[in-house]
């Protein structure tokens, strides 16, 4: 019994090997049956490749540049009326004051003659009837000769607020000393102009606003708002961060809104403007 039992054991111990030897062939033939498929792919990105470049090498250089070329949408047409007006933009100074309104309600009471409309000190700040967001804004502004005494941010001033908040400075600064961030072209209170290309007193003066309204999820912060100034031709403030509402005390702050109008400011001076139009971006 002691010689079978090693016999069948031996016998045993060679059919577990024979098992196992034929599990991992069995495995060997499945590991290389994946590789093959997974490299099969890879093969045949590489001849499509190879393809690409071979027809690539057929094409003409003007065939080849087509390629990156695209052709829609079409950019609509603006054209200009003798004043240098787009055809998309919006007129606010025409021949009446229909396009604005007091700010303390009721009819705006500024003075507009010949196309001109001046500050009348003390019936307040007009705003537009139209509300923005993002805009570009074209402003032809003029301050008075001083009068004796007119010093820093007394002499003559005003200001456009972009959505009612964010001031863009509007102040004779021609050879008058004030803190920079409140001279003309700053954005007031928050951002010094790169330089100052104010002209004299009596001078027509020219801004060119872009202008990216923040936004807001709910009543948050989403993003803040930034401007471009090009005063009289030169770019005085690019891309600038604003920080927040333009205040004369106290620091900026952000607070939800959505579009709204421009707002042209009553600081008690004779400061006229002109040629003011807007593009909604």
């Amino acid at each position: 019994m002691g010689h079978l039992s090693l016999h069948y054991r031996a016998a045993k111990h060679n059919t577990v090997i024979q098992r196992i030897k034929q599990g991992t062939d069995t495995m060997n033939k499945t590991l290389v049956a994946s590789t093959v498929a997974l490299l099969m792919p890879l093969s045949a990105c590489a001849t499509t490749d190879a393809d690409t470049e071979k027809s690539e090498s057929r094409l003409t250089r003007e065939q080849q540049a087509a390629k990156t070329e695209v052709w829609e949408p079409v950019p609509e047409v603006v054209s200009f009326d003798k004043a240098g007006v787009p055809s998309d933009s919006i007129s606010l100074i025409g021949d009446d004051l229909s396009n604005w309104t007091s700010v303390k309600e009721g009819d705006a009471k500024w003075t507009l003659e010949n196309g001109v409309l001046t500050v009348k000190p003390g019936t307040g700040d007009i705003k537009t009837k139209a509300e923005f967001c993002d805009v570009q804004l074209h402003v032809e502004w003029k301050a008075p000769q001083p009068e004796a005494g007119m010093e820093g941010q007394q002499r003559n001033n005003s200001g456009i607020f972009l959505q009612q908040r964010y001031e863009i400075q509007v102040l004779d600064s021609y050879q008058n000393k004030t803190y920079p961030n409140g001279q003309a072209a700053s954005v007031y209170k928050q951002t010094i102009p790169l330089v100052n290309a104010m002209k004299a007193p009596g001078e027509w003066q020219t801004y060119d606003i872009i202008y990216k309204a923040p936004t807001f999820n709910g009543e948050a912060l989403a993003t803040k708002g930034y401007v471009t100034v090009i005063h009289n031709g030169v770019v005085v403030q690019n891309h600038t961060e604003i920080q927040g509402t333009t205040e004369w005390i106290g620091a900026p702050k952000y607070k939800a809104h959505g579009c709204a109008p421009l707002q042209l400011q009553d600081h008690g001076n004779l400061v006229s403007f002109k040629n003011m139009w807007v593009r909604p971006l």
